[in-house]
């Protein structure tokens, strides 16, 4: 089977001791971060994702159970501290979400809204600033709830994305991974997340995880 990350016992052995974690996955050359995202939880029966750097160390994680959800997703980093975390907005009448700060659950940092209509436009999804006075981790402050922040599009399901910011500048893409050394192809469910140094990468991997709700297979969270 063609190997998913390379240093997996080391990146889980050294997440149990990290005590803190500032900005794991931050380019301080200002490169792209290049993450490999693999839809699968390190925790057994449990749905999630498990996120790895360039070098094989863990950066995300999300392990949402089966049953027993609290309604929620949580990004989490190594050592299991929550970045963020993702709510979809009740009462609404299309696929709309938010996401928190942490663990907390008010005043929201972001706002992302799926695509209804496709035909008349080349969008996935749009995002905007929360009922926050700023927007948080990675992102400007912003004079308006509503201003527009982020613009997807693509395709998820081909694992082909682009988030654009209000500038329209490539700020993080979703790509197939290459094939490995022995030519083994890795299926949808492991891809590559590029983030480049305009975008925060927990932010980008929240988008991540907010598309495969929109525009997954059938097998969500339960939530």
């Amino acid at each position: 089977m063609t190997k998913v990350y390379p240093n997996a016992n080391t990146a889980i052995a050294a997440a149990a001791s990290f005590e803190k974690l500032i900005n794991p996955c931050q380019s301080s050359d200002g490169n792209p971060v290049v993450l490999t995202v693999w839809k699968k939880s390190l925790l057994f029966n449990c749905n999630g994702f498990t996120v790895f750097d360039a070098n094989g160390n863990l950066v995300f994680r999300v392990d949402t159970y089966c049953s027993g959800s609290k309604g929620e997703i949580i990004l989490m980093d190594a050592s299991g501290k929550s970045l963020l975390t993702i709510r979809r907005k009740r009462l609404s009448l299309s696929d709309n979400w938010l996401i928190y700060d942490g663990e907390t659950t008010v005043n929201p940092i972001l706002s992302v809204r799926k695509q209804v209509n496709r035909l008349k436009s080349k969008s996935l999804a749009h995002v905007t600033s929360g009922c926050a006075s700023s927007s948080g981790k990675g992102s400007s402050p912003v004079s308006s709830p509503k201003s527009p922040l982020y613009d997807i599009q693509g395709s998820y399901p081909q694992r082909c994305c682009a988030v654009y910011d209000g500038d329209r500048r490539r700020v993080a893409e979703i790509k197939r991974k290459e094939p490995g050394v022995n030519g083994v192809a890795f299926g949808v469910d492991v891809f590559r997340l590029v983030v480049q140094p305009e975008m925060d990468a927990a932010v980008a991997m929240a988008l991540v995880i907010l598309l495969d709700q929109m525009f997954g297979s059938s097998k969500r969270f339960s939530i």
